[in-house]
């Protein structure tokens, strides 16, 4: 038990100091691009800690907070303590990201598309999975079909779907991880729970 909570520690670091740096871009790219299915390139490393308006905000402190080359923003947190209350944080984290990267008198299409990803080493909520995916999708009460942008706003936009438009939420439960790896995401789960690489 103690070497597991060593490792985590050792891998928080890491994300913190050795990923920040832009000659290790690559290798947070390689992790993005597996998580997402898809080729992620980084333009940048926002600021970690958003700016407060007035000494009564909460700030929005991250581990790694990404802009990529499709404009969208990357939020990913390393949770090792316990927060019962931790999905509200995922939600202020991606409600600030959203207000924090809009220019005034910008019009409301210019929001940016807000990704949170969450590798977490403790237990909560309820589900035997440990890599979790959300988004927000609009299901009619009556005819249960789903709510779709017209083609007018699609090339608007330049978003398909209107779940494009909403933040994007992973949880990556590291503890509910069996040690199997069955694909290359789980290669890198395996790496975030035991620090090492088979």
């Amino acid at each position: 038990m103690i070497t597991t909570t060593k490792s985590h520690i050792r891998f928080d670091w890491a994300a913190k100091k050795i990923l920040r740096s832009k000659a290790n871009f690559g290798i947070l790219e390689g992790f993005l691009s597996e998580l997402f299915g898809e080729d992620v390139k980084i333009k940048s490393l926002l600021s970690e800690e958003g700016n407060k308006e007035n000494h009564d905000d909460k700030s929005n402190r991250v581990d790694i907070l990404i802009e990529n080359t499709k404009g969208e923003i990357i939020i990913v947190e390393i949770q090792n303590t316990r927060e019962l209350d931790y999905l509200f944080r995922v939600l202020f984290g991606a409600s600030k990201a959203i207000t924090e990267y809009m220019k005034e008198g910008s019009p409301y299409r210019m929001v940016k598309k807000v990704i949170t990803i969450s590798i977490v080493y403790f237990n909560f909520g309820q589900g035997k999975d440990y890599l979790y995916k959300g988004q927000t999708k609009f299901e009619g009460v009556n005819q249960h079909d789903i709510f779709e942008l017209s083609d007018e706003q699609k090339r608007l936009f330049n978003k398909e779907t209107v779940s494009d438009i909403f933040p994007f939420h992973y949880l990556i439960r590291v503890n509910q991880f069996d040690d199997i790896a069955r694909n290359t995401i789980d290669e890198w789960i395996y790496f975030f729970k035991n620090s090492e690489i088979r």
